[in-house]
């Protein structure tokens, strides 16, 4: 038995998390290559090992011939004689070959070999083990600075966090440990390229996954996300189980789920939404805290238009257009925004809407199939944890006067916002 051999296949298998068969194939392969260096052929080589005990031969065949020719696959009768004489002309003799004759180049070669299936073994298994966490989150340690990107270490494998990825506003120091969203994996010669990012929208969605039981377990599902990294994310969730609050199984006991992943993402404030298939009472879910008069949609252009309160408008717009704009990503419809008072001049609410009351107009304006006892109001209950002011969800850290020339996102043909002229 091979003890040394044996015990050096078994350490590597261990620490490098490659098989024996794989490494016993390398050493074949490599004692073939060696003795084709040293005899300048190998195709008559056999190479014959025992994989429970490592020990191998090498044996080299010819063929019984009259008169040698080639030294490297024939022999002479009388040759093969003096090894058995039951040797006959045409006969194969495999001839015992001593690894130990062979030169110091060959032997170089075929350690070479070896060092080099181990590396090639080494990057296909730790290839292997990351590609499966593809579009799945993991946990790094940050090791510095490179330019403006972050070297992050992730076990076995580095990963690079780019000035693309980043959340503006993050800072990380040393041996900080962050979460992160794999979004893909390369195999290059020098190994796994691992491509990370903290600003991705599946991040937070693999953070509930994480954080809430009930959307692990496929009970509570994530239907959309629209998220602008470092600032607001808005998610819209849906239950299978009645009986089950997609809100409230995401929000946690006193906001304790929803706060930790509001933690990890550095105080990124998080908007959770009951999905609804009325695109109607979705779109008004997606523009809360804001309350909104009605919603009229249609499926077909995938527009809206909404009417809100004069006092609410600024708040259903949000500070530079990010809630209407969130809204519509989550939504993926067309918004467009007027208050009570434009919506009377444009002829889409009655002249005497006012003195007729929010209540008597709110029983049209919706699609079929709105309930009437829908109420959004649990947003008041987890105002702390969204991030709302107390009163008014933080109304006043809006000024409706901030919004006369449009400066409400980057797509304008997006929404469309309308302004009450004073």
């Amino acid at each position: 038995m091979n003890t040394e051999l044996l015990e050096a296949l078994n350490i590597l298998e261990k620490e490098k998390d490659i098989s024996k068969d794989t490494l016993m194939d390398a050493i074949e392969n490599s004692l073939i290559n060696a003795c084709k260096n040293h005899f300048g052929k190998a195709d008559n080589i056999k190479v014959i090992m025992d994989r429970e005990t490592c020990d191998y031969k090498l044996l080299q065949e010819k063929t019984v011939v009259e008169e040698v020719e080639d030294k490297v696959e024939e022999i002479s009768l009388e040759d093969a004689k003096n090894i058995d004489s039951k040797y006959e002309l045409g006969d194969v003799v495999q001839i015992p070959v001593e690894s130990k004759s062979f030169g110091r180049i060959a032997t170089q070669n075929a350690k070479n070999l070896i060092l080099q299936k181990i590396r090639e073994e080494e990057r296909k298994v730790i290839y292997d083990q990351y590609f499966e966490k593809e579009k799945d989150i993991v946990t790094g340690i940050v090791q510095r600075y490179v330019g403006k990107n972050i070297s992050i270490n992730l076990g076995k494998a580095d990963a690079m966090l780019t000035e693309n990825e980043q959340v503006k506003g993050e800072v990380f120091k040393p041996t900080e440990r962050i979460k992160l969203y794999v979004v893909e994996v390369k195999n290059t010669t020098k190994g796994p390229k691992i491509l990370v990012s903290r600003t991705h929208p599946e991040l937070v969605k693999r953070l509930f996954e994480a954080e809430v039981t009930e959307v692990k377990d496929g009970i509570v599902e994530i239907k959309s996300i629209a998220r602008e990294a470092g600032s607001r994310t808005k998610i819209a969730v849906w239950s299978n189980d009645p009986d089950v609050d997609p809100v409230g199984a995401c929000v946690g006991m006193n906001g304790a789920r929803v706060n930790a992943i509001v933690n990890e993402l550095r105080g990124e404030k998080i908007d959770i939404i009951n999905w609804d298939e009325n695109p109607g009472i979705l779109i008004e879910n997606a523009l809360s805290p804001a309350k909104v008069i009605s919603v009229m949609a249609d499926p077909d252009e995938k527009t809206a238009s909404v009417i809100v309160p004069d006092y609410q408008l600024s708040l259903a717009i949000g500070k530079e257009g990010q809630n209407a704009r969130l809204a519509a990503r989550l939504t993926g419809y067309k918004i467009d925004i007027k208050s009570e008072t434009q919506a009377i001049e444009s002829g889409e609410l009655p002249e005497n809407y006012m003195e007729l009351g929010e209540g008597v107009y709110e029983e049209e304006v919706y699609e079929e199939g709105y309930d009437e006892d829908y109420d959004d109001s649990y947003g008041e209950n987890y105002e702390d944890d969204y991030g709302y002011e107390e009163e008014g969800y933080g109304e006043e850290s809006y000024d409706e006067g901030s919004y006369d020339e449009e400066p409400y996102g980057d797509d304008p043909d997006e929404i469309e916002f309308h302004e009450t002229e004073e």
